[in-house]
């Protein structure tokens, strides 16, 4: 069976479009169009398999069919639950950049060695991404740039960053 440690959200389904068991996805995922390419996905935390039939999309969301489910009352249980591809299916990447899911967990230390705490989120912005640090004096927000990042080992889950004087709480 299919563990969650072995997938990677892509998206989260919000609702259903129609009543042929058709659903509505606000995708996780910059490459919004690798959708097309799903044999297979998974959805909510028991990783339920469901083979894609179609995929359509508008300017914000994608719209996925599977196959033998044609009723509105098959689907509707997993409105609000989170779809994932096997990571074998995950796209190759460019150097130094990682999935979101790969950064959340990592634990943060500066260049001395000490623990500052853990990361609990990825704030996705235009200019570049916050990485949400939970640390026992509270919660700081980290710029994902390599003025202040200075290692990413996702093998170990270990970031290593400089931090300036006043951005941790």
């Amino acid at each position: 069976m299919k563990k969650l440690s072995e997938c990677t959200i892509i998206g989260k389904i919000i609702n259903t479009r129609g009543i042929k068991g058709e659903v509505k996805i606000f995708p996780l995922t910059s490459s919004v169009h690798r959708f097309s390419d799903l044999i297979t996905v998974f959805i909510g935390k028991n990783l339920e398999e469901f083979e894609v039939s179609n995929v359509s999309y508008d300017d914000r969301f994608v719209y996925l069919k599977f196959k033998n489910i044609d009723n509105i009352n098959d689907i509707l249980r997993f409105k609000d639950e989170f779809l994932y591809i096997d990571d074998a299916d995950r796209i190759e990447l460019e150097e130094n950049t990682f999935f979101i899911n790969d950064i959340i967990g990592c634990k943060v230390f500066d260049l001395n060695d000490n623990e500052l705490g853990e990361i609990k989120d990825v704030i996705e912005n235009p200019v570049n991404d916050l990485y949400l640090l939970k640390s026992e004096t509270g919660e700081s927000l980290i710029p994902a740039v390599s003025q202040f990042v200075k290692k990413i080992d996702i093998d170990n889950k270990i970031i290593v960053i400089d931090p300036i004087e006043g951005l941790i709480n």
